[in-house]
């Protein structure tokens, strides 16, 4: 199940990847997500302390997933483009209301991750913010939470892009107890189709 998601997630990140001036920090930063849904084999070449951080340095293959093309792109763009570069260059920008959907969608996922139980979001939160969550995806989350949430209706007319956002972002909530249960299936596959419609369709 994990493998038919999040491997055509991947595809849609190396694509992402090579149409963007892509820098060595936006790389770890996706290489990370790989690591923690995939288990994408990497070899440590550095590892140090610096204040109170640990610093590593990574050198890691093409992927399973990409082609020849996208990863000589890839290389090239890394090459290319020395400066920091925001993660957020990966993904669309979004309408205010293509941010609330996700949120919703989001909610949705945690709601049915436990269903039965209230969510402790102080437990929650910072377990959200390890996976990238900044504080308005935060707060909208939180506030989509209050209400029940319907899965047909959230995945009515979905644009494939946002489905590839919010699918990123569901697989780690998902994984954070580190199982699938049949309603976080339905709802990971539903993203999943919606992810492969054409633009506009």
């Amino acid at each position: 199940m994990l493998s038919r998601i999040v491997r055509p997630m991947v595809r849609t990140q190396i694509r992402l990847l090579a149409n963007t001036q892509a820098t060595r920090s936006t790389l770890v930063a996706t290489i990370a997500q790989w690591l923690s849904f995939l288990g994408v084999q990497a070899k440590v070449t550095e590892l140090d302390a610096q204040s109170n951080q640990i610093r590593v340095s990574l050198t890691v293959g093409k992927p399973e997933a990409c082609d020849d093309r996208d990863w000589k792109q890839i290389l090239y763009n890394i090459d290319q483009a020395k400066e920091s570069t925001d993660l957020s260059q990966l993904t669309p920008e979004l309408t205010p209301h293509q941010e609330r959907k996700v949120q919703r969608l989001l909610a949705y996922v945690i709601q049915i991750g436990d269903p039965g139980n209230p969510v402790d979001w102080d437990e929650l939160q910072p377990q959200l913010q390890s996976l990238g969550f900044n504080g308005e995806m935060l707060l909208g989350v939180k506030a989509a939470l209050k209400v029940p949430q319907s899965l047909d209706h959230l995945m009515d007319g979905l644009d494939a892009e946002v489905a590839a956002i919010a699918l990123s972002k569901a697989v780690g909530i998902a994984l954070l107890d580190r199982r699938v249960n049949p309603l976080e299936d339905k709802a990971l596959s539903a993203l999943l189709e919606a992810m492969k419609q054409p633009a506009g369709g």
